[in-house]
């Protein structure tokens, strides 16, 4: 079964896993202790924090292990934070940053500071400028991602870098999905990565911190990990974990290469055999092995599973995943389609006759969801109204934009259709499918009862 997903998990690297037993014999005693079994331990996590650093392009002084990704991005915002307090209380970061960025600036939002996200253009990058723009005075802390992980659009850290050092702000960068390909652009003061995105076990996070950047470790500590990371260490998972990272980058251009080839043809491909989809993120400067594209009416629970069915594991940044019912903050961001999200991240030595058999199953399971949903438009009247009003008040995605497209030919050319919807992935959809279809959307406005409306004026 082919699996699809390497930017939520890659698969344990080969390497890893020989490392991870080895350590489980070698490396279960406590490295803070004095004897035998004590500095046997003790050299299997500074030789794996030498390993490691040198990956990152860091010292091994500068460099703890954490518990998770998300643990060592939490840390390094309060940490950061708290040391620059003096300095304010403001943190910048863009909008399409992964959750654990965003949930570590809530907190800091609910303690009294202030949060700026800066925006996004359509391929799901910021510009330098314009972040540049929001590191005035008071900023504590900037936080910008390597590489998207649900477009794959690689960030410009190098400039970005490059305004912070000028505005005397230091920057955290999120390299989660970016680390196992290649270094993070030199100018970052923290850096944050998470061992299970490059074929590590999970529970192992990076986080480093340079020399003479202002930190201060918020919460309980203890004397491991320099203070920043109490508990006693996973060893045997650090091994493995920094024993694959050094391994993966050694494979990472040959292997990057083929990844790309592979992804360039799914960008290529679907539009051609699916109708009305739309591939997202940078074309260029991306990931080599992540590819998204959003499918019109279509719901994309329905569609990842009926995928599953298919024998594909895939994932989704859709707002019609039943965990959410909201748009993903990142397509939100982006401003593009967010119903029938597709997410396909290639693990290492993806074969491609899956990719072909992905590609030549993809547009019959894209048909069934449709005609379950009956999103066949329907023919146009012969004498088209001037106006009309959709009433989809109840009614999730991708339902709304369905019909939509069923009515839009049943207007004037110049005409409007109303649609009511109270599902908030109307408000992105919409818009998106205007601009998809060639209609012009006019904007939200509200019924006297208060339910959101969206005009659409019918262009072509």
């Amino acid at each position: 079964m082919p699996y699809f997903d390497a930017a939520s998990a890659a698969p344990l690297h080969p390497v890893a896993r020989q490392a991870l037993l080895a350590a489980l014999d070698e490396g279960w005693a406590d490295p803070a202790r004095l004897y035998r079994e004590g500095r046997r331990a003790r050299l299997l996590l500074d030789a794996a924090r030498e390993a490691a650093a040198e990956a990152v392009g860091c010292r091994p002084d500068e460099l703890v292990f954490t518990p998770s990704g998300t643990r060592a991005v939490h840390s390094g915002v309060s940490g950061a934070l708290a040391g620059r307090r003096r300095v304010g209380g403001r943190l910048v970061v863009s909008a399409v940053e992964h959750s654990s960025v965003l949930h570590a600036g809530e907190a800091h939002a609910a303690a009294g500071g202030t949060v700026t996200e800066v925006p996004v253009g359509r391929t799901g990058a910021v510009d330098p400028a314009a972040f540049a723009a929001e590191l005035g005075e008071g900023t504590a802390l900037a936080c910008l991602q390597s590489a998207n992980h649900e477009v794959g659009t690689e960030q410009p850290v190098a400039e970005v870098a490059e305004a912070c050092r000028a505005a005397g702000v230091p920057l955290l960068v999120d390299a989660a999905q970016s680390l196992g390909w290649g270094p993070v652009p030199e100018g970052w003061s923290l850096l944050a990565a998470s061992a299970h995105k490059w074929g590590g076990p999970a529970g192992v996070g990076l986080l480093a911190v340079r020399k003479g950047v202002r930190f201060a470790p918020q919460g309980p500590s203890d004397e491991r990990e320099s203070g920043r990371a109490p508990g006693f260490e996973n060893l045997p998972a650090i091994v493995a974990a920094a024993a694959s990272l050094r391994a993966v980058r050694a494979e990472a251009a040959a292997e990057g290469a083929r990844l790309r080839e592979l992804v360039d043809r799914i960008r290529a491909r679907v539009p051609e055999l699916v109708p009305d989809v739309e591939v997202v993120g940078d074309p260029v400067r991306r990931l080599p092995h992540l590819v998204t594209f959003s499918c019109l009416y279509v719901d994309g629970e329905t569609l990842l599973s009926e995928l599953d069915r298919e024998g594909f594991s895939v994932s989704s940044g859709s707002s019609c995943m039943s965990s959410t019912l909201t748009p993903s903050h990142v397509l939100r961001a982006m401003g593009v389609l967010s119903e029938g999200n597709v997410r396909v991240s290639l693990p290492a030595g993806t074969d491609s006759a899956d990719v072909d058999r992905f590609l030549a199953v993809l547009p019959g399971v894209v048909a069934s969801v449709r005609e379950r949903l009956g999103a066949a438009p329907a023919a146009a009247e012969p004498e088209p109204a001037q106006e009309l009003v959709v009433d989809a008040l109840g009614k999730r995605c991708p339902i709304p934009v369905i019909e939509l497209a069923k009515v839009i030919g049943s207007v004037r050319v110049g005409g409007t259709v109303t649609v009511l919807s109270d599902d908030a992935a109307a408000r992105l959809d919409i818009p998106a499918w205007c601009e998809m279809r060639g209609q012009r959307y006019v904007g939200e406005t509200a019924t006297p009862q208060g339910a959101p409306a969206y005009v659409v004026r019918r262009t072509t």
